[in-house]
């Protein structure tokens, strides 16, 4: 049985030890320290019990008595901090999402390290131990990886579920886009191949993801296609897919002008799908141009519809809009202008055009981009009686919220550039980035917060790591929830 032994040091002061009699012999296990002060013998003798009940593991006599309500500064150290505060909250909302069960724990916790610092997978799981405490081996994730790639239909599963609890999802508005991922790499295959790429990295290889999601940005589905696919050519088939796998039977498309061609009208219209897309008047025949220039009053909100091969075209003005594209006009003048008078290696550019061997400036076009300033044009397939032409515009204006969802993923989330070779890593690099971003755009749509505001509020609550020297056993001190945090937890309905 351990005790505690006080006895007088050479200096006068009293000295508390832990003793263990073993054979008839004392053996000193612990001397916990000594003092003069009779307040600091006392601490010293309770220091000593904490390493008893530590040593023999064995709870104390006394229920009041409370470890952990104990820290003695001279015997202890800080040796780091936990952000549990925002691995919990990540944790509960993955759980609200219905995805608190998916997979292993390793592969949620890939989800929550992707939003508070992205990383590569093996360097995200010593993230996890630095941030959170927690430990994952590196075997695990080469072990477990190939099972999570099967997970993709049922992670859209889920994820549509909650949407249409949480959000009112109901399949009849569905917006969609495409953007490219490039890759720090200049070998290609036939997943990463090299095309037109919107992070202007032409040259290396890329691949195309398709976005969709609902009215209010959140992410329903996706899919990747290679690098060098027309991307209106995505369009047809993950809709199709998503109708089939999951019943729907009224579908409108919102989508931009890169996705409008005749092929995929007709295939739309085959299909059943109502369609909202825009178009683009610069590339409208002679006739078709000169009837709606005719036609339309250059004034605010005016607004004309005119029946097309794609379906109902509809153009509005707008005097902002007018004055954007003047300015943008002007600009491009000035370069033409340059251009055809010093005639360079540059050669390229709108409103300059090739005569024999000479370089002029494109009168005729500048006369018709004149015209288009302040117009934008949208084709429908829906009736004015279904839907008003105003009612088309608004709603085709809410893409830009599928263009903020790739921001967060390209920014935020560093979805790219992407440093897998191999297709089946490529896959789950953008299912772990697919999940992690719908749980970073509810957390937008609930608190009104962008992804980095909310984890720098998450980053002010720490947990302290305290390394006790009596005992060698380190102690967690959480840390103090903030009112913001408060804030933010009950916008989230997350208990605190």
């Amino acid at each position: 049985m351990l005790k505690i032994r006080e006895v007088k040091t050479g200096s006068g002061k009293r000295a508390i030890q832990v003793i263990l009699y073993k054979d008839y012999k004392r053996i000193v296990l612990k001397h916990v320290g000594s003092a003069s002060n009779p307040l600091d013998i006392s601490n010293l003798r309770t220091m000593a019990e904490d390493f008893i009940k530590d040593y023999s593991r064995q709870l104390s006599i006394f229920p009041e008595y409370n470890p952990k309500a104990y820290l003695w500064v001279d015997y202890t150290e800080c040796i780091g901090y936990y952000y549990r505060f925002f691995y919990d909250v990540i944790e509960n909302l993955m759980e609200q999402v219905g995805l608190g069960s998916l997979s292993t724990k390793l592969f949620r916790d890939l989800v929550v390290i992707r939003i508070f610092e992205p990383a590569s997978k093996l360097r995200s799981i010593e993230l996890l131990e630095d941030y959170f405490g927690i430990v994952h081996r590196r075997q695990g994730y080469y072990k477990e990886a190939k099972k999570w790639l099967q997970l993709k239909d049922k992670v859209q599963d889920i994820v549509l579920s909650f949407a249409q609890q949480e959000y009112g999802f109901d399949h009849t508005l569905l917006f969609y886009d495409v953007t490219t991922l490039y890759f720090e790499s200049f070998e290609s295959d036939e997943l990463r191949t090299p095309g037109f790429s919107k992070d202007s990295k032409s040259q290396q290889p890329q691949i195309l993801v398709g976005l969709m999601v609902n009215k209010d940005g959140f992410p329903i589905a996706f899919d990747i296609y290679p690098g060098n696919t027309f991307e209106g050519n995505t369009m047809i088939p993950i809709i199709k897919a998503f109708i089939k796998r999951n019943g729907v039977k009224n579908l409108t498309v919102v989508a931009d002008a890169a996705m409008i061609s005749t092929d995929n009208i007709n295939e739309l219209r085959n299909e059943g799908i109502h369609y909202i897309v825009g178009a683009r008047l610069g590339n409208l025949s002679n006739d078709l141009f000169e009837t709606i220039d005719s036609k339309i009053i250059r004034e605010d909100g005016k607004i004309i519809r005119v029946n097309t091969d794609k379906g109902h075209l509809i153009c509005s003005f707008s005097s902002a809009r007018y004055r954007k594209d003047k300015h943008e006009m002007e600009k491009q003048i000035i370069k033409a202008r340059s251009i055809v008078n010093h005639p360079s290696r540059n050669k390229k550019a709108k409103f300059v055009k090739a005569n024999k061997e000479l370089l002029v400036f494109n009168e005729d076009l500048l006369a018709k981009s004149t015209k288009l300033l302040g117009l934008k044009g949208y084709y429908t397939d829906l009736d004015e009686s279904t839907v008003a032409a105003t009612q088309i515009i608004r709603i085709y204006h809410e893409l830009y919220k599928i263009e903020h969802a790739f921001r967060i993923a390209k920014s935020d989330l560093e979805t790219r550039p992407i440093f897998h070779y191999k297709e089946d890593p490529i896959k789950l690099h953008l299912l772990i980035c697919f999940i992690a971003l719908v749980i970073s755009k509810h957390i937008e749509l609930k608190t009104g917060l962008s992804t980095k505001k909310f984890i720098a509020e998450c980053r002010r609550i720490i947990d302290a790591r305290m390394h006790n020297l009596i005992t060698q056993k380190q102690a967690i001190i959480k840390g103090r929830i903030t009112k913001n945090a408060e804030e933010i937890l009950s916008q989230l309905n997350i208990p605190h």
